[in-house]
Parts: C-alpha cells; sequence; structure tokens
C-alpha cells in the first residue's frame, strides 16, 4: 500500500517540510538552568516570591578603561536610563565624587589607576528580550571605552553563538558523512539520497520542536546533529535490503515490499533501543533531562517515519540513477580483522574486566560543574576573557540577594551592617540600611523602594568576591544563610543567586543519575529480550557498550578534564541508546552463522560480516560528536561533544573485539538446539561407542567375514534375477509391439 500511494506520500512530506522549516525560528530557545529546577528546590520556591514581588534581576558587569572619575560617572548615568536597568551600583553610591577631596584608597573597588567597575542589575531576567535590547544598548554606550560582562551579557551572546557554531559542525558533519558513505556504499548517489532523507527528517524534527513552546540550548545544539549521526543506520539498512531483493531479479516495487518486510524488525529495534535510552532523561527531576529526551526521542520517531514512509518512494524514483552511478566497493574484506577478533577476544576481556571496576568508581571523582556558568562563562568566548580581565583588577564579583519578610527594618539593617562587615563581601545593600534615620519609607518615591521592598518581603543584595560556582562560593553562601537565620530565627528565608542555585542542581541531579542509568539499561534490556525473545541475551548485548561507557565517563577524572555533570549524565543515555545497535547487529550476525559452523567460525564470520557496518554507523557518531567538541565555544556543549565522540569509538572497538568472545561464553546459553543437531550429535556418539568396542578374535573375525560373503552372494543372485526379469519383460514387450504393427 504505502509503495502503490508514494506520490501522495511524497507530497505529504513536502507540505510537512516547508510548514518545519517555517516553525523553525519560532521555537523558543532557554538558557537559564535554574528554570530547569523542581518546584520544591529552594531556589524555585525563591524565584517565585521573586518574580511576582520584584521580578528576577540579570546582572552585568561593567569595565571602563583610562577614565577620569567624572566621565565614568557620565557613562554610569547613560546607563542608568537605559530602558531595561534597574540599578548601577558604583562608588558614587556611598561617596560623594563632587566633594572637594576624593579619598581614592576608599574606593579602590570601583576605581583606580585610572579604571572603573560598575555592577548593574536589570528590571527583567537574563534571558528577557528587554535584557537583551538593554545590553545591545549599553555596549553602544561603552563603544571603545569598556566592555560588558556578566551572566545578562552572556545570555545575549549565546544564542547567536551556539546557532552559528551549531550551524558549523553541521556542514562539517555533512562532509565527513558524505566522505564516509563514498567509501563504504556502492554508488556516488546514495550518499546524496541518505543525507538527503536525513535533512528532510532533520527539518521536521526541528520544526515540531514547536510544540514544545521552548527547548533548552542542549536540546538545540545537539538534537539536529545527534538526529543525523543516530539515525543514518535506517536508511542504510533499508537500501541494502532493497538492493540484495532486486539482485535476485525481482521487480522494483516487489523488491521494496520485501525489503521492507525484512528491513522493518531491525530498524524498528534500532530505533526502539535509541528512543528508550533518550526516554530515560525524562524521568529526570531536573527539568533539563525531560527536555532533552522528549526532544531527542521525537527527533528519533521522525527519522524511523522518514526513512519507512519517503526513502522507499525516493528509491524507486532514483534506482536509475543509483544504478548509473555504481562504483566498484573500496572496501577490503573484513576477515582478517575478524580472525584478529578471535586472536585477542581472550586477553582484551580479561584487560577490560580489569580495569572497569576501578573506571566505575572513577567516573565520579571528576572535576564536575553544575551550573550556568559552565555554559555563559566558556573559556574562548569574549565574555570569559572581559571576566578574566574584570577579575585581575577589580576582583571576583559574585551577586546573592537574600528574601526576609517585610517589616522588621531594625533586623534588616542589624543584618545588613552584619553582612557588610565580612571580609569577602564587595557591597550590601538593603532599603533599611539605605533609608536615612527618621525619614518614613512612604517619603521615598516607589520607584527607588519597590527595587527592594516588595508586599511581603524585602531584597536585600550581597555583592561576594568569589566565582559563581566553587567550594569558596559555596562556603560563603552556606555562612550567609547561617547569619540571615541568626535574625530571622522563626521566619523562613531565602538566598538566591548563582551559588544557591548550583548547589540546588548538584543536590537535585547528582541523585538522578544513578536512577536514569538504571532506568536506561532496563528499557534497553527489555527491548533486546523482546526482540530475541532471550533472557540472557540481553546481558550478553550490555556487556561491552556499559564497559565502554564507565571507561568513557572515567577518562575525564584520569586526565584532569574539567566536565559538566550535565553532560556527563546525558552521555550515559545516549551512548547506551545509540551504540547499542552495534551489538544488536553482531548478536543477529552470530546466530546466524552459529547455526551453520562452530563457535570460532562463526564469531570470525561475524565480525567479518558487522565491521563495515558498525565502522560507518561508528565513525559518524563520532564525527558528530567532535565536531561539537572543537568547533564550540560554549564549555557544556563542547564537553558532551567530545563524551559522545570518545563513547562512540570505544563502544564500536569493543563490540568488534571483546562481544565475540562474550557471545562464544554463552553459547550454549543463547544456541537453541535443533533436531538436524540432536541427530548429529547422536550419530557421533554411536560412531564413538563402535570405536570403543573390543578388539575381535581371528575365528570371530573369519566368522564374519563368512557371513558378509554369504550376504554379498544371496545379493548378486537377487540382483541377476532381477535383471533376468527384466529382460524378460522387454522382449515381450517388443513382441506385443510387432504383432501391433503387421495389424
Amino acid at each position: 500500500m504505502l509503495i502503490h500511494k508514494r506520490k501522495i506520500i511524497e507530497k505529504i512530506f513536502i507540505v510537512l517540510f516547508i510548514i518545519s522549516l517555517i516553525c523553525v525560528p519560532l521555537v523558543g530557545v532557554n538558557y537559564d538552568l535554574t528554570k530547569y529546577l523542581p518546584d520544591d528546590a529552594p531556589s524555585a520556591e525563591a524565584l517565585d516570591i521573586m518574580e511576582k514581588e520584584f521580578t528576577y534581576p540579570g546582572m552585568g558587569r561593567v569595565l571602563l578603561e583610562d577614565v577620569s572619575i567624572y566621565e565614568a560617572k557620565a557613562i554610569k548615568d547613560k546607563i542608568a536610563k537605559v530602558d531595561g536597568v534597574d540599578m548601577v551600583l558604583w562608588c558614587d553610591t556611598t561617596t560623594n565624587i563632587y566633594g572637594g577631596f576624593i579619598d581614592y584608597s576608599s574606593i579602590t573597588d570601583y576605581y583606580k589607576d585610572g579604571d572603573a567597575y560598575m555592577d548593574i542589575t536589570f528590571l527583567e531576567s537574563d534571558s528577557s528580550e528587554r535584557t537583551h535590547t538593554a545590553v545591545k544598548e549599553i555596549e553602544k554606550i561603552l563603544g571603545d571605552k569598556g566592555v560588558l560582562a556578566g551572566s545578562a551579557a552572556s545570555d545575549t551572546m549565546l544564542g547567536p553563538t551556539i546557532n552559528g557554531e551549531v550551524a558549523k559542525v553541521m556542514a562539517l558533519a555533512v562532509v565527513i558523512i558524505l566522505i564516509i558513505l563514498l567509501v563504504t556504499t556502492n554508488s556516488w548517489f546514495e550518499p546524496v539520497l541518505f543525507l538527503s532523507v536525513m535533512g528532510i527528517a532533520i527539518v521536521i524534527g526541528m520544526g515540531t520542536n514547536l510544540f514544545f513552546g521552548e527547548i533548552s540550548f542542549m536540546s538545540n545544539a545537539v538534537g539536529a546533529v545527534l538526529q543525523l549521526a543516530c539515525s543514518m543506520d535506517y536508511s542504510i539498512f533499508l537500501l541494502h535490503a532493497f538492493t540484495r531483493e532486486k539482485s535476485n531479479g525481482i521487480e522494483p516495487e516487489q523488491a521494496m515490499a520485501n525489503a521492507l518486510r525484512q528491513a522493518i524488525p531491525s530498524i524498528g529495534a534500532s530505533g526502539a533501543t535509541t528512543i528508550v535510552g533518550f526516554l530515560a532523561l525524562a524521568l529526570m527531576r531536573f527539568g533539563i533531562g525531560p527536555d532533552m529526551g522528549f526532544v531527542l526521542a521525537k527527533s528519533i520517531v521522525c527519522s524511523l517515519a522518514t526513512v519507512l514512509l519517503l526513502m522507499p518512494a525516493l528509491i524507486l524514483r532514483f534506482q536509475s540513477l543509483i544504478e548509473r552511478t555504481e562504483h566498484r566497493p573500496f572496501m577490503p574484506s573484513f576477515r582478517k580483522m575478524g580472525e584478529f577478533a578471535y586472536k585477542i577476544r581472550v586477553p582484551l576481556t580479561i584487560i577490560v574486566l580489569l580495569i572497569v571496576i576501578p573506571c566505575y568508581v572513577g567516573q565520579g571523582m571528576a572535576d564536575f560543574t553544575y551550573g550556568n556558568e559552565a555554559i555563559t562563562n566558556s573559556e574562548g568566548t569574549d565574555i570569559h576573557e572581559y571576566e578574566l580581565k574584570m577579575n585581575e583588577k577589580f576582583g571576583q564579583s559574585n551577586m546573592m540577594l537574600a528574601l526576609v519578610p517585610k517589616g522588621d527594618n531594625v533586623s534588616e539593617k542589624a543584618l545588613t551592617e552584619k553582612l557588610d562587615d565580612l571580609s569577602y563581601t564587595r557591597t550590601v545593600m538593603s532599603l533599611a540600611d539605605t533609608l536615612p534615620s527618621g525619614i518614613p519609607e512612604d517619603f521615598l518615591p516607589h520607584s527607588l523602594t519597590s527595587q527592594l521592598h516588595g508586599e511581603n518581603w524585602s531584597r536585600i543584595l550581597i555583592n561576594v568576591r568569589s566565582a559563581g560556582e566553587s567550594e569558596q562560593a559555596f562556603n560563603y553562601s552556606h555562612e550567609i544563610q547561617d547569619i540571615v537565620k541568626q535574625y530571622y530565627p522563626d521566619d523562613k528565608t531565602y538566598i538566591l543567586g548563582v551559588t544557591p542555585a548550583t548547589e540546588d542542581i548538584k543536590e537535585i541531579i547528582t541523585a538522578d543519575y544513578n536512577f536514569v542509568n538504571i532506568l536506561s539499561l532496563i528499557g534497553v534490556a527489555l527491548v533486546v529480550a523482546i526482540t530475541y525473545k532471550s533472557i540472557i541475551l540481553p546481558l550478553v548485548v550490555l556487556i561491552p557498550i556499559e564497559a565502554a561507557v564507565f571507561i568513557n565517563t572515567a577518562l575525564p577524572y584520569i586526565y584532569g578534564q574539567r566536565t559538566m555533570f550535565l553532560g556527563f549524565i546525558i552521555v550515559s543515555c545516549v551512548q547506551l541508546g545509540a551504540t547499542i545497535d552495534y551489538s544488536i547487529l553482531m548478536t543477529g550476525n552470530y546466530l546466524d552463522a552459529r547455526s551453520q559452523g562452530d563457535k570460532k567460525e562463526a564469531a570470525i564470520r561475524t565480525v567479518t560480516q558487522s565491521a563495515l557496518s558498525i565502522l560507518t554507523s561508528g565513525f559518524i557518531l563520532a564525527a558528530a560528536g567532535y565536531g561539537l567538541y572543537f568547533l564550540t565555544s560554549i564549555e557544556a556543549v563542547g564537553s558532551l561533544g567530545r563524551l559522545i565522540g570518545r563513547g562512540a569509538l570505544l563502544s564500536m572497538f569493543l563490540v568488534l573485539f571483546m562481544l565475540p568472545a562474550c557471545l562464544m561464553a554463552f553459547d550454549r546459553f543463547i544456541i537453541k538446539p535443533n533436531y538436524a543437531d540432536i541427530k548429529h550429535a547422536k550419530l557421533n556418539a554411536i560412531h564413538k561407542k563402535k570405536l570403543s568396542i573390543p578388539k575381535l578374535t581371528d575365528l570371530q573375525k573369519q566368522r564374519l567375514a563368512l557371513r558378509e560373503q554369504l550376504k554379498q552372494n544371496r545379493i548378486a543372485r537377487i540382483k541377476a534375477l532381477i535383471a533376468r526379469i527384466k529382460k524378460l519383460t522387454a522382449k515381450t514387450s517388443k513382441e506385443e509391439k510387432n504383432n501391433e504393427d503387421k495389424k
């Protein structure tokens, strides 16, 4: 039916492609990890209060170089008037710079050696369009006099940066995949067909993200690349099945029908394991897991639908072009690789088993990052360079906000003074401390008081000398929370900012790790068990993949690489879901080969038959992963890309060279005996039993020989009698025929 309706299917996909292409720019992208905190997390509760009463402010940092203090003041006033700016914190807040004498030693946090430093808070969040517009306006005001950094500037820069870098990664991936396919296929046009089908599937996948309204920056950055790398196999399976059927002399339409029947089980099993691996992320408490899980799983569904519905129509449409562009195979036989894999199977398995336990322990000991700083402040970006310059000149700046119940101005003022006396705070600001003594709050303009006092809560701004994510910052945050509790022992209070939010993310995401790993393992194992109707096979096929995952995730600790824990948890599911296909393919080939020969030959033939498909798929996934690593400046995306690329290579190697040993070790449990095998075994047993009979005496031998001679004589007489009867019968038939002719 699909084959006969292929023209309608082509038209449907053209419409879907155009609509999806229009929808792609409309999909929102979020760069703020705090939005993915569960509702019961302290930071999430505090953010709800902040947004209701004050809005959660974006943060910025300004460095002016080679300016007088009065030039800095003029620029500061211009920045303060920009729409979207809440306040600009500078030395003129506490110092009269227009007096006859300025004590420059007292304002070194904000002005020294001709350079000025300012902290900016915005009215809306870092990701707000209003904040982005304000950032661009501030950059115009600064010109060549200064630079702007901070989370608001990073968020403004991230979108264009990631989009540009992902475009480069996709272009590089397409070129590398094209080269790989040209070498591994037998037609010059096949790679073009594969990439065209995948391109349509990717656009549909990206456009349908509009159903989610907004997706995370991680899903946006790696979704298309992973979809391309993980689902290319489906097209290859289908085209090869069609080519085999057609080579048997079957008509094209019938050959495609046969190919679909053959390919759907393998494509379905492959797609199901990948989808299950991705969907395991959807059960994380940290919201970016469901975001990535659903986006990636949907992209694989789009690929499956495109390959199974559209690709048959395109193959039939372009089959003559495929035939005209055929060329000789470039790849050699992989028989020697199979023999090599058989030789090293035992020592390699022993080595892997020895190192896998230390790797399992070491994978959780790497230098991890958890929060927004791995996204917004990555090495290689302009913002990172600006931050380094500011930190070198004026020290680090980390804005925290305390929310305390409104109404007790005495406690609020005392708390502010206590926090201001801490050695690591740059400035601490609250309305109770700023309000002149004896002046009622109602006398001040609402535009000023509303920045620090809401309907039920008071806000205290605490600028700390630390990075946003570090042990030092965590210690400062804990101490500030303890001090706040001293002044409000019976009330609910909150501390907000990059540091407290990162601590919440760390606590939640580390708890998610083991849960997601176990869930993805169970899901994939169930798919394999159902596919092969076996309980033992899931264990066998998962051994090399899980060993590769443990080694891959332990290498950041061994190499001393800094990596984001989010990428660490995601890659475990991605590597399992994307590379389990290699084990499934090898196992299927082993079962087929085992029915025709012994274990040794089956293992060698399995590697020989599977190597090309596994190498093609593995190198495509590795190219996509390392493309992300080398071409993106965002640490979170780059570290995930490196883990994906390295994981693909490790899985590919261990499946080709370790899985045969596992299959041979479990052979008796996974090979189902048939009646031919049982009969053959019985005959061998009888033969062995005959060989074990003791030697006969000479007399017994003579008797047996005489009996055999008599038997042969009887047989000879019977044969002679049969021959005589045949001769007489033939003669009689001839005479009867002659008589009939005479008549």
